[in-house]
């Protein structure tokens, strides 16, 4: 496929190496303006906005990956298979399943597993297991120890449903899964499919053991700022 793509209007060279992936396009918006000196938007198409700029003088991309699976897969495998793009950190929200997670903790990902089908169409003979990329994984393990932020490295649920009639969180909870969210799986199977590098750092905005627990939309665009500026850092 040549460039631009159906989804991303960028020239060839536009995005770099790295590029951090929100799923909100005001947070990518948010990222690139706070962080990012130089910073040139080279896409806008559907609203899903990209960013580069330079971060302590490291060229790094934001862009916006949209909600669930399908999305965050169309835009990953564009930048990775079309803009020479290696790494791809998904800075995202959760839901958390664990009691020593709460709003604004951090989960690392390690694994995502899924009540989806998006490995299907690999059409391997069993279950294919999404991981992270290790080298990004103890980067941001490090990033999270020098921060002393409260954090944990484990197992996610990328999940296609929000609203989950069987509400079955917590039957994924007893296998240890720390919490829930909507696009890792996908973004880990394009990775390993082409050969990429691929992280998602989630920061917690619910609790399914703290309801209480929560935040609003502003909260989480703009004040998930440790989660940030850890993949900043490994960008």
């Amino acid at each position: 496929m040549a460039i631009p793509t159906p989804h991303i209007e960028a020239k060839q060279g536009d995005f770099a190496k790295t590029v951090l992936m929100p799923g909100d396009p005001k947070r990518a918006e948010y990222i690139a303006k706070t962080y990012l000196t130089d910073c040139v938007l080279v896409n806008d198409v559907r609203g899903v906005n990209g960013y580069t700029g330079y971060y302590k003088g490291k060229r790094v991309s934001v862009m916006a990956s949209g909600m669930g699976q399908p999305s965050i897969g169309i835009y990953s495998y564009e930048l990775y298979a079309f803009y020479g793009v290696e790494n791809i950190i998904r800075v995202g929200s959760c839901g958390s399943f664990d009691k020593d997670l709460h709003a604004r903790d951090i989960i690392v990902a390690m694994g995502a597993c899924t009540n989806g089908n998006f490995a299907m169409q690999y059409r391997l003979p069993g279950t294919f297991c999404p991981i992270a990329s290790y080298d990004l994984l103890s980067k941001a393990v490090d990033g999270c120890k020098q921060k002393g932020v409260n954090f944990k490295v484990g197992n996610v649920l990328s999940s296609d449903t929000f609203y989950d009639d069987a509400n079955s969180g917590l039957d994924w909870a007893k296998m240890g899964v720390l919490g829930v969210e909507m696009e890792a799986c996908a973004l880990y199977c394009t990775a390993a499919r082409l050969g990429k590098n691929a992280l998602a750092i989630l920061t917690v905005s619910d609790s399914f053991i703290y309801p209480d627990e929560n935040t609003t939309a502003k909260e989480r665009e703009q004040s998930f700022k440790a989660m940030m500026e850890i993949a900043l850092e490994i960008a």
